[in-house]
């Protein structure tokens, strides 16, 4: 969900979403208490079940989040782990052979490369990863027609091998960047911060003016938590970024010349 992808509007639309509902629910609540001095009264356990099911929700998405950003991080690791292992298996092949293999290898992490360089886009990413799915196949029929000439079973499980651990871990990532909470959630989670300040609102009526301080404490706290949450969530356009852990694929990519 595109919108999702840009955690600061979210969030000050959040901000101002909390204030307003704030002074509506106080605004409502005077206006009850007008007609009935007793009707904020014995409503303190429901509004503490509605502000346990915030606190739930905002563990919930955080702690996916979070580890969501964990294991993307370790895919890029991985990832070059694999690229740097069937590099160096590469020097199993004839000459001939390896001097292809490398150039096609090259142009393989360039591509993987400029798949996450261009995201959020998600088109331009996916458009991308075609290109890669065009290398790899042009990769392996390369490869396997080396080991065939070659005639060496241990030099064909071993570079094949490699190979196709180093495909593997682009659907493995692609499939990781793709996986996120449901917007729904996110969406329960955004209503819920709004009605518990509206019911904060509401639990101020007893003074004739809103406790502004008090509000505007809140909302500073449970705005950075939506924020963090989005930002891990979607970790290429915010704060925290994946872009820092990309750096070990560009320094491979250094070492390949």
């Amino acid at each position: 969900m595109p919108i999702l992808t840009e955690p600061l509007p979210l969030t000050l639309a959040l901000v101002v979403g909390m204030l307003l509902a704030t002074a509506l629910g106080h605004r409502g609540g005077l206006r009850r208490r007008a007609v009935d001095r007793q009707a904020t009264h014995g409503v303190g356990a429901m509004n503490a079940a509605v502000f346990a099911l915030l606190g739930l929700m905002v563990a919930f998405t955080f702690s996916g989040a979070a580890s969501r950003f964990d294991v993307r991080r370790a895919l890029v690791t991985e990832e070059c782990n694999d690229i740097g292992t069937a590099w160096l298996r590469l020097d199993l092949l004839p000459a001939e052979a390896q001097a292809r293999l490398r150039e096609r290898l090259r142009q393989y992490l360039d591509s993987r490369l400029q798949t996450y360089r261009v995201l959020p886009d998600v088109d331009a990413a996916m458009a991308e990863l075609r290109h890669t799915d065009a290398l790899q196949q042009g990769i392996w029929a390369v490869a396997v027609a080396a080991c065939e000439a070659k005639g060496d079973a241990a030099t064909k499980t071993l570079v094949l091998g490699a190979l196709n651990t180093m495909f593997d871990i682009t659907g493995t990532r692609t499939a990781a960047a793709l996986h996120h909470t449901p917007p729904l959630i996110f969406a329960l989670l955004f209503l819920l911060a709004l009605g518990c300040a509206l019911l904060a609102g509401h639990g101020m009526a007893g003074a004739a003016k809103v406790d502004w301080l008090h509000c505007l404490v809140f909302t500073a706290m449970m705005a950075p938590c939506v924020y963090v949450i989005l930002d891990l969530e979607y970790p290429r356009s915010g704060v925290f970024r994946l872009d820092a852990y990309d750096q070990q694929l560009v320094d491979l990519r250094a070492k390949m010349g």
